[in-house]
């Protein structure tokens, strides 16, 4: 049981390396307190957390019963912040989630007015079930909530409480009677996370938690104060040109078509074979972006303030895979957009590279 007076630990270090330090630190106790909960995705754990501390949205995809809305109000709790879930159904109206203006009547006067009576999205953390099981008008409620963190009710602007983040949820495997988020709306997703099934071991100990008698609950590790902390903290790590570099580059060369022309600049790595034959359309700015945002997040909760391709190169599944649009081709061959990221990751060098590295990126290409 949790201890009932536990109060989450403050982050009170001032020099970049000591905070970093204390990050990592709570970044353990973190995933130790969500554990007590959530058997094993420790990889998912990893990357919500991520997004969260670059200040990001994620899209969480997964089949029934995997304990994502578990999850998520799971790590809510363990940050001791505020959490709020709106289950998207198809008559479910912007005004459920926004909030709506209401006639009060004063007693003692007669005189009426309007009151403004919040929503669900007045949370810090808001888990949007189903987002795909709602009509776009309502999806697009949430998108001035996710980028401005404010929204806007018969003209007038009521602020989101902060820090505020947007974790949806969508089933893969059953499409009829959905509505599948605009690519536009994907985009702003910082993470496009896969969860996947348990191994039997990990099933085995849900089945024992779960048809126990007691129930294990978090204790609170950070507060929402902390939290904005290690977000500022992720912003000020440096990141090194070659390393910027090395993103821009992963992400230009998901680009179809128009960069292999006498205008293409000079520097442009020339389209892979792979991007040709399986993809529609590549990644925008926004990728690559999310790509050294969440590669400084990962190296912080490492305990480095240094920011290396590796890190890059750890992020760049949930961060490009949605922003890839595959072609008919990908479809009929069963090439997925997390193959073409692999391909892309093996065959992208980094400046200064090995001379490997250039030769695979030759066959790459040819």
């Amino acid at each position: 049981m949790p201890d009932p007076l536990a109060q989450p630990q403050s982050l009170r270090a001032t020099e970049p390396e000591q905070a970093v330090a204390e990050v990592n630190a709570a970044f353990a106790k973190l995933k130790n307190e969500i554990a007590k909960v959530v058997v094993g995705q420790d990889q998912v754990v990893e990357q919500l957390l991520m997004s969260m501390f670059c200040k990001g949205h994620a899209l969480v995809v997964g089949v029934p019963g995997l304990a994502k809305t578990l999850l998520i109000s799971t790590i809510a709790r363990s940050i001791s912040l505020s959490f709020s879930r709106v289950q998207f159904t198809p008559d479910l109206m912007p005004s459920d989630i926004t909030g709506t203006e209401v006639i009060e009547e004063d007693k003692s006067t007669g005189a009426r007015e309007m009151r403004f009576v919040k929503g669900p999205v007045f949370a810090n953390v808001i888990l949007a079930d189903e987002i795909n099981r709602t009509p776009p008008k309502t999806q697009a409620a949430l998108l001035e909530a996710m980028q401005e963190h404010q929204v806007t009710v018969a003209g007038v602007q009521h602020k989101l409480p902060n820090p505020f983040f947007v974790l949806a949820t969508q089933n893969p495997i059953e499409q009829e009677g959905t509505y599948p988020l605009p690519e536009a709306q994907l985009d702003r997703f910082m993470f496009n996370i896969k969860i996947g099934y348990p191994s039997e071991a990990e099933e085995v100990e849900i089945i024992k938690r779960t048809t126990g008698g007691t129930e294990a609950r978090p204790n609170p590790v950070l507060s929402a104060a902390d939290v904005t902390r290690v977000q500022d903290l992720v912003r000020e790590a440096p990141v090194a040109d070659h390393v910027i570099r090395y993103a821009l580059r992963l992400v230009r060369v998901t680009r179809v078509g128009g960069r292999d022309g006498a205008d293409a600049p000079a520097d442009d790595t020339p389209t892979p074979k792979i991007v040709k034959d399986y993809l529609a359309w590549g990644a925008g700015p926004r990728a690559g972006q999310y790509l050294i945002l969440a590669a400084k997040a990962r190296a912080v909760l490492e305990g480095s303030f240094h920011v290396t391709p590796d890190h890059v190169k750890s992020v760049a599944k949930p961060v490009l895979r949605h922003r890839l649009i595959t072609n008919f081709n990908a479809e009929a061959d069963g090439i997925t957009s997390d193959d073409i990221i692999e391909a892309l990751i093996e065959s992208t060098p980094i400046e200064g590279g090995s001379a490997a590295d250039k030769r695979r990126m030759e066959q790459a290409i040819r």
